[in-house]
Parts: C-alpha cells; sequence; structure tokens
C-alpha cells in the first residue's frame, strides 16, 4: 500500500504537484444529504413533468422515471466508490486525472472534463433559474411578456439571470455559513414537495391514471418517447454526486461520501414517484401545464395556496441553484491547483476560503445561458456530459480496478460490474433514441474537440503530455 492509498483511505486528499489545498473539512453527513438533494429536487421535478409525460404520451411515462431512478442508483454505486477512495475537491476532475494517469492521458482527459464543465454547469444552473422565472408568471403573468426593443427576450430570461447573481452572492461567505443557509434551503425544498404529495393523494382520481388506448405498443414512437422521457428523468435524478465535488470539505469522507450518494437517490427517487402519481391522478395527463404543482396545491386547497406553493417552488429553485454552484465551483479551482487548467481559478477568497475566482466565472456564464428556452439548455448539457463525463467515469472506474487492485477502496460498490455497466447501458440508451439525438451529440462533439486542441497547445508550449520529455 504507497503512501497516496494511505491518504485517500485517511480522508486526506492525494497532493498534487500544483499549489496546495486550502479548504477545510467542515462539512458532515447531514449537510452532504442536504446539499445533494437541494442538488437533486431543485425547481426540476416540478416543471419537467409535463414535458415527460408530452414525450410519452399519457401517465405510461411514469416508466421513464422509473427507469432514471435505476440510471441513479447504478450511476451513484459507481460515484460512491470513486468519492470514497478519492475525496478531493473537483469530484470528477480527480477521478478522471488519477483512473488515466496523472501524468498521462489523465491531463487530458480530466482537463477536458473541466472545459465541457464550463458549458454544462452554467447550463444546469441556468436550467434552475429559469424553471425559478416560469414559476414568478403564475404569480405575475405579464413576466411572460417580451421586452420592448430586446431582441425578442422575455421578462422571464431577464428576472432567471438577476436570480443566478443574487445566488452568487449568498454564497460570498464561509463554509459554516454556507451549511446553515443549506440546511434552511434544504427545509423548505421537503415541505414543499411533502405539500405536493400531500394534496395529490388527498384528491386523487385513479381513473386519470389509466394510459390511452395502445400505451404499450412497443413501436418505433413508443421508444423514441422513452427515451426522452428518461432523459429529463435523468436530469432531475442528477445532483445525488454533489458532495463528491466538495470532497475535500468532506468530514470522515470514506462514510460520508456514500451514504450520502445512495441514501440520495433512494429517498428523492421515492419522493418523485409518489409526486408524480399524486399530480397525474388530479390533473388529466393532457392538462398539464410546467406549473402542475402548485395546479395540484390551488384545486386542492384554493388560488390563495395555489399562489403560496408557487412561492415555495421558487424556493426549491433557489436552492437548487446554491447547492449546483457550490458544488461546480471547486472543480476548475481543483484543476487549477494541479495546474492542468487556468492559474486564476485557484484562487481563493482571503477571508472566507472558498474558490471565489471559480465561483464567479461559473455564475457569469449561467447568467448568459439564462436567455436560452429551458428545453434546449436541458437536452444540450444532458447530451454534453454524458458523452465527456460519464461514460469516461463508467468505464473507467471498472479500468481502475484492473489497473490498481491493491488502491484502498472504503466502499465498494454493490453487483460489480453489474452498476457501470447497467450505466453503460442507460446512457447509450438516451443519446441514439430521441429526436434530434444527432444534433445534440454534435454539440458534445464540438466541446470535446475545441477542448481538446486547447489542451494540446497548451501542452505543447508546456511541454506536458503528450510533448514532455
Amino acid at each position: 500500500m504507497n503512501s497516496d492509498s494511505n491518504e485517500a483511505l485517511s480522508g486526506k486528499p492525494i497532493p498534487s504537484p500544483g499549489l496546495p489545498d486550502l479548504l477545510e473539512r467542515r462539512v458532515g453527513l447531514p449537510s452532504a444529504i442536504a446539499f445533494n438533494m437541494m442538488n437533486m429536487i431543485g425547481v426540476g421535478p416540478f416543471i419537467t413533468l409535463p414535458l415527460v409525460v408530452a414525450a410519452m404520451g399519457g401517465s405510461q411515462a411514469m416508466l421513464g422515471w422509473v427507469l432514471g431512478a435505476i440510471l441513479a442508483l447504478a450511476d451513484g454505486l459507481v460515484w460512491a466508490e470513486l468519492g470514497a477512495a478519492m475525496p478531493e475537491a473537483g469530484g470528477s476532475y480527480a477521478f478522471l486525472r488519477e483512473i488515466y494517469g496523472r501524468d498521462g492521458a489523465g491531463r487530458l482527459v480530466s482537463f477536458l472534463y473541466i472545459w465541457q464543465l464550463g458549458f454544462s454547469a452554467p447550463l444546469s444552473i441556468a436550467s434552475g433559474c429559469i424553471g425559478f422565472a416560469e414559476y414568478a408568471v403564475y404569480l405575475y403573468p405579464p413576466l411572460a411578456h417580451k421586452v420592448p426593443h430586446a431582441f425578442g427576450l422575455h421578462y422571464t430570461s431577464l428576472l432567471a439571470a438577476a436570480t443566478c447573481i443574487g445566488i452568487v452572492a449568498m454564497l460570498f461567505r464561509n463554509v459554516d455559513q454556507v451549511k446553515r443557509l443549506g440546511l434552511i434551503l434544504w427545509a423548505g425544498v421537503m415541505l414543499t414537495i411533502g405539500a405536493v404529495i400531500l394534496a395529490g393523494f388527498t384528491h386523487f382520481h385513479p381513473a386519470l391514471l389509466v394510459p390511452p388506448a395502445g400505451a404499450w405498443r412497443l413501436t418505433p414512437a413508443f421508444w423514441t418517447g422513452l427515451g426522452a422521457a428518461t432523459l429529463i428523468s435523468t436530469y432531475d435524478y442528477w445532483g445525488y454526486y454533489n458532495v463528491c465535488f466538495i470532497g475535500s470539505e468532506i468530514r470522515q469522507p470514506e462514510k460520508t461520501i456514500p451514504r450520502a450518494v445512495l441514501l440520495s437517490v433512494v429517498v428523492v427517487a421515492v419522493l418523485y414517484l409518489s409526486m408524480n402519481i399524486s399530480v397525474l391522478g388530479v390533473i388529466p395527463a393532457h392538462a398539464l401545464k410546467t406549473t402542475a404543482a402548485a395546479e395540484v396545491i390551488r384545486i386542492a386547497f384554493g388560488p390563495v395556496a395555489g399562489g403560496v406553493m408557487a412561492v415555495f417552488i421558487m424556493w426549491t429553485a433557489l436552492s437548487s441553484v446554491f447547492a449546483l454552484l457550490l458544488g461546480y465551483s471547486r472543480a476548475p479551482y481543483a484543476a487549477a491547483l494541479d495546474g492542468n487548467y487556468f492559474r486564476a481559478f485557484a484562487h481563493v477568497h482571503p477571508k472566507h476560503k472558498f474558490p471565489d475566482v471559480s465561483l464567479l466565472a461559473l455564475g457569469a456564464v449561467a447568467t448568459l445561458c439564462c436567455l436560452l428556452p429551458l428545453a434546449v439548455a436541458i437536452a444540450a448539457l444532458v447530451v454534453i456530459r454524458i458523452v465527456l463525463q460519464y461514460v469516461l467515469q463508467q468505464v473507467g472506474v471498472m479500468i481502475l480496478r484492473v489497473r490498481r487492485p491493491e488502491m484502498p477502496r472504503p466502499f465498494r460498490m454493490w453487483l460489480y460490474p453489474l452498476p457501470p455497466l447497467v450505466a453503460l447501458a442507460g446512457f447509450f440508451f438516451i443519446l441514439i433514441s430521441r429526436q434530434n439525438a444527432a444534433r445534440d451529440f454534435l454539440y458534445a462533439v464540438a466541446v470535446g474537440l475545441t477542448g481538446a486542441a486547447l489542451y494540446f497547445l497548451r501542452a505543447r508550449q508546456r511541454r506536458e503530455w503528450p510533448f514532455a520529455r
């Protein structure tokens, strides 16, 4: 057992040849679960439920949520093993670097991960802000109007951008203050989803759950619809890995990280399935809107209660963006510490000890992404991340088992190698089964090629792999 492995087992980050890691281990299991669940729930399930149902044309779309849960659990086991073994800032950056070789191809692969994160993370953050703005329309309909002389922009786009800026300001504080804010936000999220489930089941009509005639015919349209529904549900489940991105700030990471990942997946899957059944039992599938959750409360308890619920759903959107920015801002920071990304991202706030430049940069790009339509943002970020992160990670965990069998693994995934194989099969199905799959795949290829070109130019100047002597 080498010294690097000993340090990974003890919860210390494997030392890098770059700058020292100045982050502190201050986050325990309750906060870790809260951050994960805020990232997962957010506004996603409240605004994407109609998109999932529309993809398959009826309540049979619940199959998409079930497949999404299976995929999340399989992928979550991979994250749990890697996160416990390598509890560092940056999550996937550290995993891919070690799997493919710190001084070899791992430099390119981990650089590509950070490069794609510069696109996919802002899109993910922006989707939460857009969802916040769409629910604001429920309270104040004029927000849906276009801004005069603003190239077709709506007021909701401006509100989404302002929301993103506000969350960045909330994160400009130390870890202890962020933990307290996170727990308060998490409590609001749980109250919101619990209220929707309760209202739905108290006004439940089982007949509304009956799928339309021919819903289960296995035609090409069925598989195309199921692929689209699974893509959206997968997006809604993502976030169970958020704790891995703040790995160097987690106490007892060898225990906390696996527990936080797996508990988050199970609890959120139960909540999602319960909420979707309750909503579909109140509002017919053909009448669902993006504000369906607030409509359920309005039907159950009146218009005032519906307005209050819209406010709480907006709260969940803020919580999601808060958790996303917190986690993702650590990845460019970790790469910069290694000397494998632009050095400015390694800067830490002198007083509050958080990566301020990385946070500001991601917040700025996410603010611009708030001007995109929601469906476009979701599809682009999911496909980019599958191609340039998840596939590499699923294959990589099996490579690491072969190349470094002696590496301490405080948590070993159950039923290995089934989880990574199931995850790969699910992600492949999402990539090929949808309409516009080729277009979205080209987005990922373009991001990958530009990142590779930038890496090789930079590596040649710095005489790094593959140009190292």
